[in-house]
């Protein structure tokens, strides 16, 4: 009987080990789903669908550091360390550059601008070609924004790094098929 019992405590373990593997394995994120790793989201903000690989995009309230640029109530975009928000005044965003649609963003930073400029750079998640990138001026109010046009070639996830006054973060943002 104590040979039963210790084969059923060893099936058992082995069990727990297969389970709790089972479910901490990482698998591909799905657009707008789940709860990203990172930094957490502002109180009143939810996660809706429309991200692609580690942003989500929310909707709700904006970070605390935001208030001051007054940002609309529309999806939003937080960057991977938490210090940009890129709210999606064209939703969904478009590749190509589709007329008289715009992909305007309006990109808040946690950090201040000091009269420089935004810059971004972005290729296809995974892939280092093809790139694009912008400037933009330090010439908008209220607070810290910035007011951009993104246009992404290609359709799929784009990832882009934002650096403005020594500060940088990365944001992975949607870009359907115009049609």
């Amino acid at each position: 009987m104590v040979t039963g019992m210790a084969r059923v405590a060893r099936l058992v373990a082995v069990a727990c080990v297969f389970l709790a593997t089972a479910c901490t394995v990482g698998h591909p994120a799905k657009s707008g789903a789940g709860t990203p790793a990172g930094p957490a989201f502002a109180p009143g903000a939810a996660y809706t669908g429309g991200g692609c690989g580690a942003t989500r995009l929310l909707r709700g309230a904006a970070p605390a550091w935001a208030s001051a640029a007054n940002p609309p109530p529309i999806r939003y975009a937080l960057a991977e360390r938490g210090q940009v928000a890129g709210f999606l005044f064209g939703y969904p965003l478009m590749a190509g550059n589709p007329r008289p649609y715009s992909d305007k963003i309006f990109w808040v930073v946690a950090h201040p601008r000091d009269g420089l400029p935004l810059r971004l750079t972005g290729h296809p998640l995974g892939a280092a070609t093809p790139v694009v990138s912008s400037t933009w001026p330090a010439d908008s109010a209220p607070g810290e924004i910035y007011p951009s046009e993104i246009v992404a070639p290609s359709p799929g996830c784009w990832q882009f790094t934002l650096s403005w006054n020594g500060h940088t973060d990365t944001v992975d943002l949607w870009y359907v098929r115009h049609q």
